[in-house]
């Protein structure tokens, strides 16, 4: 009481407080919104649309349990799937899907693998465009970039992707080609100049081997096509193609690998 300032009964309050044991509850947490098996139905869809993310899977849910549905991938009354879990899929928020895709993504995220290797032949003699420069006003300036459908790894023969945007208009062109081979590569700039409604005025790459070649080079001299290269490891310079691989290629090939007539 001399060195707390309390009085007799206050003190002793504190001291039978303090003697006796705590008691702390474990916190329950909070309910879970999705059933087991809506939770395996979940994450097969999700892998099935590419890993999207929360915001995408929450507005394209409704057209991918159609589509699966449609296709026999989904069928209600059988492996469990049934009307009851598909309103629960159905009623997932964004915030919902990557909460409970936490652990999944850990677990199994697919990650791409860049196949791109410095083509030193011509790289001093091309003329280097930064991000940030200026480009004509009129459409007909494109990025090119390709995307490599290898899988987990980039042994044997596989195919990829050939990807052109266009700066001003936001045009893309997209074929695949059975590898980077330079006929290969020819054939599918000659059906983009054939597919795309305006002429081609521009063509930047990235310091891809597949595109810094003799042949290449003097396919865009004899169109009159403007020629230009990124910089070394600066994926800036080509935000535009980059963006564009991931929403149109990726989305719709994945990271899978495509190396059979079939797939």
């Amino acid at each position: 009481m001399a060195v707390t300032g309390w009085s007799r009964d206050k003190a002793r309050r504190r001291l039978s407080r303090t003697a006796r044991p705590r008691m702390v509850q474990a916190r329950s947490g909070s309910p879970r919104k999705l059933s087991t098996e809506a939770i395996t139905f979940f994450e097969r869809v999700w892998a099935i649309s590419g890993g999207s993310c929360g915001k995408y899977l929450a507005v394209a849910m409704p057209a991918l349990l159609e589509a699966l549905e449609n296709h026999g991938e989904l069928v209600p009354g059988k492996r469990a799937y049934n009307l009851s879990l598909r309103s629960e899929l159905l009623g997932m928020s964004a915030a919902t899907i990557d909460r409970y895709l936490a652990k999944a993504e850990a677990r199994g995220a697919l990650h791409g693998m860049s196949t791109t290797k410095p083509g030193t032949l011509l790289r001093a003699s091309d003329t280097i465009r930064k991000a940030g420069d200026e480009v004509e006003a009129d459409p007909g300036f494109f990025e090119a970039d390709t995307v490599a459908h290898c899988g987990p790894t980039l042994k044997g023969e596989f195919a990829g992707t050939v990807n052109l945007t266009d700066m001003i208009s936001g045009w893309v062109f997209t074929t695949a080609i059975r590898n980077n081979a330079r006929v290969h590569m020819l054939a599918a700039l000659d059906r983009a100049l054939e597919a795309i409604p305006f002429p081609v005025a521009g063509l930047d790459c990235d310091n891809g081997s597949e595109f810094l070649t003799h042949d290449v080079i003097a396919w865009a001299a004899d169109r009159d096509v403007y020629f230009t290269r990124s910089r070394l490891y600066r994926k800036n310079d080509q935000a535009t193609i980059e963006s564009k691989n991931n929403h149109l290629v990726r989305r719709s090939g994945f990271h899978w690998r495509y190396d059979t007539p079939k797939r």
